[in-house]
């Protein structure tokens, strides 16, 4: 009696072909054990389908034309690419684009500053915004279980993050467009699962690096080696 086939796992971060020479980027049947490009037509075609939504179509018709117009002199040749737009002017853009002038701005409390500011060049870009920061409702942490000793600061009644409150005002809102501004890890996902509106990132939180994730990413062979060491948590 045969075995089922062992299922070999997806793995394009193990990828090590060349970007020119990758399946997914050129006309050519090379890719890594397991590519999802050669391995699963299938799910592909379904996917692929999806974009027969008039929708689903514009909305990444418009997402694949804001990613070419941030790089400059497309018309060079040979071209090297030559980025020139920051993530809010690409929101920004993107937004007009799709016509979506409500924007749910979703923050953390810890960037208030940084949501002001926010808030302020959207408005005077024309938009209406509908901002939320993440402990409103003041919900205790108590209602999830959270124990005393699991708070930041013990002893006292600590009010929770509640990204499913702000998800939820911006759905009765009807916002066009929700924009997270530094939501914890989880907390956004959860803003992700309940909000109705198309949601993206302006940016995410990371206490220790000034909310630039990748630069332990970066410096993960010198000063933040400790994150390939699995004994050091």
């Amino acid at each position: 009696m045969g075995g089922r086939k062992k299922r070999i796992p997806m793995d394009c971060a193990s990828c090590k072909l060349e970007v020119a020479k990758k399946v997914c980027m050129a006309k050519e049947d090379t890719g890594s054990t397991g590519c999802p490009t050669l391995t699963q037509k299938k799910i592909l075609d379904r996917s692929n389908r999806e974009y027969e939504h008039s929708n689903v179509k514009e909305f990444a018709r418009q997402a694949s034309i804001q990613e070419g117009e941030c790089y400059a002199n497309r018309h060079q040749r040979p071209y090297v690419m030559q980025p020139t737009k920051t993530r809010m002017e690409e929101i920004i853009e993107f937004s007009r684009k799709m016509k979506r002038r409500k924007l749910g701005l979703a923050f953390c409390i810890g960037l208030a500053k940084e949501a002001s500011v926010v808030q302020e060049i959207f408005r005077k870009k024309g938009f209406e915004v509908i901002s939320i920061l993440c402990k409103a409702g003041r919900t205790s942490k108590d209602w999830v279980g959270i124990k005393d000793e699991e708070k930041i600061f013990r002893g006292t009644e600590e009010s929770m993050c509640n990204p499913i409150f702000q998800a939820k005002l911006f759905n009765e809102e009807k916002t066009d467009l929700n924009i997270l501004l530094g939501l914890c890890v989880g907390h956004d996902s959860l803003f992700f699962k309940y909000a109705k509106a198309p949601t993206t990132v302006l940016a995410v939180k990371d206490r220790v690096t000034g909310h630039n994730p990748l630069i332990p990413i970066y410096l993960s062979t010198s000063f933040y080696q400790k994150l390939r060491h699995l004994e050091i948590s």
